[in-house]
């Protein structure tokens, strides 16, 4: 303690001096209001106030930062990449720490954790969608197994819609952006038996021709029309108990990827012509049931939240990302999981308890057809049934007034049973009425279970895991909080649904565990004007799982999912928030993390042997720097009020796959809002911009074979490796009209 107290001290004095100097003289207000946060399974809390690294974006900051998915904030954080791989809309890709994956492999787990309004979205495919109507955002950096279970060792997103309102409230947006993209979203809440039954209805509608255009053709691409409901009831029969019941269902259906391919365009630009538009589509249907029962033992609440989703996502792909047909293909992932949570939290003197226990059981179809020319294919794909049921506890101990120490434990039993059909020439009874149109893909017919094929033994798999947490706080004052903690998290293991290499027999891998030590600070200096929050991290993985990437000539694209060895990340993030006055606030982070392989058993770079050149290969997606600064700026104008913020925020490169070959570009944004309401604040206007640098990037940089390069020129030098790489769209601009009553 005393150390940290002597660290402190110097904070305390040197900070101070430097931001006196950006002060207004005289100026004295308030700490704005916080927003509450979640994450702690304990009711509504003060993000400031919890040991642990996390950021909250409530519905202000999400209409200042234009947020219209999850994606929208993946610059906007320290060490935090939430990424669409772009394979096919709305895969997620999230690494946070360092920690994270780059597939589109359905079976494979994500090791960033989605939730929403309680739930754990249990797949990658169709996880970013539209967001509407919410009521907040919560990124949690770290491994939260204790709490919430296997697949978070990188952290959390925690996503919380509006509830039912006490009193009538409307609201509605309108918006148009460059593509064009239209997009309109209204909702309407309150009572419906007055202090018995409230209730909401939200809708979302948007439109986007498509931003990019194809050099194949000339002709516009990027189009995706996307709708979406969500209607909520919330029943409350004493002060003691509610129970809000959420239904929502949606769509989107549009152009596949724009595949750029990099030995044929140049990296800084949007350039690219492909002979098949491909398509991507996501449906999907889900309900929530949330009951909150208050109970006098221990002053606590016993909540109860059960969940069902369904979503279908089919995509197809110009995979050589040429004008010709070398390698197309068309994938379909079903996915339908019920979970229940059942908890209790209550206050026990100097102890704050949580305990509860938690199941999940999921379905997975994924099928995969590889089309190689007009009247060459192959066709694999898996089949799985997993279930998971797990118990936790936690417990605070607040030992004085100052000091709190934390406990955590979880264990989980989880079972995944698994066939696999290899990627095979497909079989006669598909040739059919399903016929392959060049530069279309497949038309007519759908995908079935006749196109797969289980000659292979199942895989039956099945992990026991405990997954502890120890944390100690120390709170000297209101304004500081100090805290440390050890933990330990795993990610599901399972078996790869794409085996797509000929002659290797389908292959499981196990679970990845993760140990994590975590100290930070969190600090409001000069009266609350200034705060400053810092986190030091250390990941040490065991098994770590990684899928090898690499171009096979055969297949097109070789990809085994296994257990590489053992890395250890470390790093840290520093974030700042200064209020100068009443009208401007200025912000800032940075982020920093650096990994390395401490053991390697597999062949990672394609050489068939085991060495230290595959020890000396960097993890994939692991940029080592992030930072950003941001302005935003308050001000009376004419009978209303004006804000403007600009922002700006950088991302290092990072290499995409394993081998070190395929890379994510280095990116620097900039973007910026400027918005006026009335002093009623019924309705605003904004006008933004979103990657005003015009920023060519990509969810995924795979490696093809060296026929995916047909028209290169190696003029100048070596020509750059042909890859399959999804363009994001660069500089937008938008105009929105908000209203509510």
């Amino acid at each position: 303690m005393a150390a940290a107290g002597m660290a402190l001290g110097m904070i305390k004095a040197v900070l101070p001096a430097i931001a006196l100097c950006l002060l207004t003289p005289g100026a004295a207000f308030a700490q704005e209001d916080e927003i509450v946060v979640t994450a702690t399974k304990r009711g509504e809390a003060n993000a400031q106030d919890l040991p642990m690294a996390l950021n909250v974006f409530g519905d202000d900051d999400l209409r200042a930062r234009n947020v219209e998915d999850l994606q929208s904030l993946s610059y906007a954080l320290p060490n935090v990449q939430l990424e669409d791989i772009g394979t096919a809309r709305g895969i997620a890709n999230f690494s946070i720490r360092g920690v994270g994956v780059n597939s589109s492999i359905a079976s494979v787990d994500p090791a960033v954790g989605v939730f929403v309004d309680g739930v754990y979205v249990g797949l990658n495919a169709g996880t970013i969608t539209d967001s509407f109507d919410l009521e907040a955002i919560e990124v949690v950096r770290g491994p939260q197994g204790a709490l919430y279970g296997r697949n978070v060792t990188g952290g959390a997103v925690l996503v919380r819609t509006r509830r039912p309102s006490e009193t009538f409230e409307a609201r509605a947006r309108v918006a148009l952006e460059t593509g064009p993209n239209a997009i309109a979203e209204a909702a309407i809440s309150g009572p419906i038996a007055p202090g018995l039954l409230y209730g909401r209805v939200a809708a979302l509608r948007s439109d986007d021709d498509g931003w990019l255009d194809n050099d194949f053709d000339d002709s516009s691409f990027g189009a995706n029309e996307a709708a979406a409901w969500r209607g909520a009831l919330l029943l409350t029969p004493s002060p003691n108990f509610e129970a809000l019941l959420r239904v929502e269902q949606g769509y989107s259906d549009g152009d596949g990827p724009a595949g750029q391919n990099h030995a044929l365009f140049a990296r800084d630009g949007f350039d690219f012509a492909i002979d098949n538009r491909g398509y991507a589509g996501t449906d999907w249907e889900q309900a929530t049931l949330e009951a909150n029962w208050r109970v006098p033992f221990g002053d606590g609440v016993i909540t109860s939240i059960t969940g069902w989703r369904s979503v279908d996502v089919p995509w197809a792909a110009d995979i050589d990302s040429t004008s010709v047909f070398a390698f197309h293909t068309r994938v379909l992932n079903v996915h339908e999981q019920t979970s229940q949570e059942l908890r209790y939290a209550g206050v026990f003197g100097r102890f704050d308890v949580t305990i509860g226990g938690y199941a999940l059981d999921q379905h997975l179809l994924y099928f995969d057809e590889r089309n190689f020319s007009p009247t060459f294919r192959r066709v694999g794909g898996g089949e799985g049934d997993f279930s998971t049921w797990a118990a936790f506890a936690a417990a605070d101990w607040r030992l004085s007034e100052a000091v709190t120490l934390s406990a955590g434990l979880r264990y989980t039993h989880e079972e995944k049973d698994s066939r696999i059909s290899r990627v095979r020439r497909a079989a006669d009874d598909l040739d059919g009425p399903a016929v392959l149109v060049p530069g279309e893909g497949v038309a007519g017919g759908d995908l079935d279970a006749r196109a797969l094929n289980f000659s292979d033994a199942p895989f039956a798999q099945s992990w026991n895991d405990i997954s502890p947490r120890f944390g100690v706080q120390w709170r000297p004052s209101e304004s500081t909080n100090l805290y440390a903690s050890w933990g330990r998290g795993f990610r599901s293991g399972g078996a790869n649904f794409r085996t797509s290499t000929l002659g290797l027999a389908p292959r499981a891998y196990d679970a990845e565990r993760q140990t994590t030590i975590e100290v930070g600070l969190k600090q409001d200096l000069l009266y609350d004007h200034l705060r400053l929050n810092i986190a030091l991290f250390q990941n040490e993985i065991e098994n770590m799982q990684r899928e090898t990437n690499q171009a096979d000539p055969i297949s097109g694209v070789q990809q085994i999912v296994l257990n590489a060895g053992d890395a250890t990340l470390r790093g840290g993030e520093i974030e700042a928030r200064l209020r100068v006055n009443e009208a401007l606030t200025v912000s800032a982070f940075a982020g920093y993390v650096d990994g390395a392989y401490d053991r390697v058993t597999e062949d990672l770079n394609g050489d068939l042997v085991v060495d230290a050149a595959d020890r000396a290969l960097q993890v994939p997606r692991l940029a080592p720097w992030s930072y950003g600064a941001s302005v935003d700026y308050v001000r009376s104008v004419g009978s209303g009020l004006a804000t403007a913020r600009l922002a700006y925020s950088h991302r290092d490169a990072a290499f995409y796959n394993d081998n070190n070959r395929g890379l994510l570009a280095e990116a620097d944004m900039l973007d910026a809002n400027l918005a006026w309401e009335p002093a009623s604040r019924r309705w605003l206007v904004s006008l933004y911009g979103e990657n005003l640098f015009n920023e060519a990037t990509w969810g995924g940089d795979t490696v093809l074979p060296d026929t995916a390069a047909f028209g290169g020129d190696g003029a100048g030098g070596p020509r750059p490796l042909p890859t399959f790489s999804p363009l994001n769209k660069g500089r937008v601009f938008g105009l929105e009209l908000r209203v509510r009553y």
